[in-house]
């Protein structure tokens, strides 16, 4: 084959006319990519979440989905001074930017105390060591109270200013008040047997007394 015939078929017009359609058709297909994600990841569009913190649930799944949003209860908890049933928090919050279609998490408030099993404690814990298992299963830890008996050993559990024992349910919310054992309880209690609130020495009186009278009868 000569050089005038390769040249001419390097650079016919079959040859050319080929790698325009190839260049056409992958001009086609990155515009059309584009478009298709443009739209599908919905580029510029978006709305912002309202807040619906202190709504029913009710309320705030309507508000949501007027905005083409999903409400998701993800969580509740309770707080005694919020109404039963009312949202307490929202994820994302209040004023984010999201796209259509977004799920919000909500944190609803209970309709009732919660409740929760007193552990094994009295008389088998250190104060440190109770309060630590108490915190842990969600209870509230109160002022305690002290009797004479073995130093920073829990004796006994109290719930509403009455003694609770282990396996009984009681409100979290109500705070436990740890009955501790203090060794000088039982000294400050001889202290104040012996001291005489008038301020005198009544073992003094008492000898002088038993003077007296042993001159009279003599």
């Amino acid at each position: 084959m000569s050089l005038k015939e390769i040249r001419k078929k390097l650079f016919g017009s079959v040859v050319w006319g080929n790698l325009l359609a190839m260049v056409i058709v992958g001009v086609a297909l990155f515009v059309g990519m584009c478009m298709w994600m443009s739209h599908y990841t919905m580029h510029g569009e978006g709305v912002d979440v309202p807040d619906v913190k202190g709504m029913t649930l009710g309320d705030a799944t309507y508000a949501l989905e007027r905005l083409e949003l999903v409400t998701v209860v993800v969580d509740s908890a309770y707080v005694r001074e919020q109404p039963a049933g009312i949202v307490l928090e929202q994820k994302p919050g209040s004023g984010s930017r999201v796209k259509s279609g977004r799920e919000i998490y909500l944190t609803i408030n209970q309709r009732q105390t919660p409740t929760n099993t007193i552990p094994d404690i009295a008389g088998n814990c250190s104060r440190r060591e109770a309060e630590a298992r108490l915190r842990a299963l969600g209870f509230k830890i109160g002022p305690m109270e002290f009797v004479s008996g073995d130093p920073d050993w829990v004796v006994a559990l109290k719930v509403g200013g009455r003694e609770v024992y282990s396996g009984e349910r009681v409100p979290c919310d109500v705070p436990v008040v740890l009955v501790v054992g203090r060794s000088d309880m039982g000294d400050d209690m001889a202290d104040e047997e012996l001291t005489d609130p008038w301020g005198t020495d009544t073992t003094a009186e008492a000898s002088s007394e038993t003077q007296e009278e042993y001159e009279e009868e003599l």
